[in-house]
């Protein structure tokens, strides 16, 4: 499944021009909004806030989530300003955020131990209860407030004092020009938080519905596909989600093929798939029960056979 290019530009595939296009126009977008807010009243402002909260969730699940696993430039420092760029338009730091994602797959939603313990920090279960998946609200819109930077800073200083520090930089970067545009328009910060906040509590509700009503005990059926075609147009196949957790250096562009090599084991595994797009996997008819048998395995017929 390994993809090669001949550009001087890119790593992987020309086709990553695509999504590093999306992020210099939502960057645009942001920049726009703080102009726009001087000019336009408040109701025309609410849905343009809330295109930021979707856009952010799209970002990180879509853009950010493909750069962290196969960084699309053959250049090291055209990779490290993208990281900051979408640092700055997402507001959080794109290192932190790799070193959380590397243990989520390590963990890849798994149960907790005999302590309580998850090791993937992004876990569904990890705020559970009995080996249930945690409520949706709950995992939604606390798990922002879950993170510890202070620990995953101390992590990746024991990796890479250099990384670290980068990784410090995003955060500054992003919090410095947060600070300079409340400091120039208040209001609009006021204004401007809440909807990054809810684009940040967006992106768990995504998360969420890529693992509910996973296997955590079969690496095929980790995680929950979704095969929603606007959905993937849109989110670069983020939707392949069961295929990504399977072998997730796979690049974007390669996930229909990847679909196809293992379609027989997933059916066989029972890997769940989804018809909406995960955002609104609440929405999807077969949507098992957040109930589990007291020995810890899930109960018959929470993992739905692949369509």
């Amino acid at each position: 499944m390994s993809i090669k290019t001949t550009s001087r530009v890119f790593a992987y595939s020309r086709y990553d021009a695509v999504p590093v296009l999306t992020a210099f126009l939502q960057l645009a977008y942001v920049i726009g909004l703080y102009f726009a807010f001087k000019r336009l009243p408040i109701w025309a402002m609410i849905p343009l806030g809330l295109v930021y909260s979707v856009s952010i969730s799209w970002n990180i699940n879509g853009v950010s989530h493909n750069f962290l696993h196969n960084p699309y430039f053959r250049s090291a420092f055209l990779n490290r300003c993208f990281s900051c760029m979408e640092s700055i338009t997402c507001g959080f730091s794109q290192v932190f955020y790799e070193n959380v994602h590397k243990w989520h797959h390590v963990g890849n939603a798994d149960l907790p131990d005999d302590q309580g313990e998850t090791v993937d920090p992004l876990s569904i279960y990890k705020h559970g209860h009995d080996g249930r998946p945690e409520n949706p609200w709950t995992y939604v819109f606390l798990s922002f407030f879950r993170d510890d930077p202070k620990a995953m800073f101390k992590e990746i200083w024991r990796r890479s004092p250099r990384l670290a520090m980068w990784g410090v930089f995003e955060i500054v970067s992003f919090m410095a020009l947060y600070v300079a545009a409340g400091y120039f328009n208040w209001r609009f910060i006021v204004y401007f938080l809440p909807f990054w906040y809810f684009g940040h509590c967006l992106s768990y509700l995504n998360g969420y519905y890529l693992h509910y009503g996973g296997n955590p005990d079969v690496p095929i059926a980790w995680g929950v596909s979704s095969y929603h075609k606007l959905y993937n147009w849109i989110w670069f196949n983020n939707g392949y989600h069961a295929e990504h957790h399977y072998r997730p250096r796979v690049h974007w562009t390669r996930m229909k093929a990847l679909r196809e090599e293992i379609k027989e084991k997933q059916r066989v595994a029972g890997t769940r798939v989804i018809v909406p797009p995960h955002a609104l996997g609440f929405w999807d008819k077969d949507l098992p029960r957040r109930q589990w048998a007291e020995d810890g395995e899930a109960v018959k017929g929470a993992q739905q056979v692949t369509r």
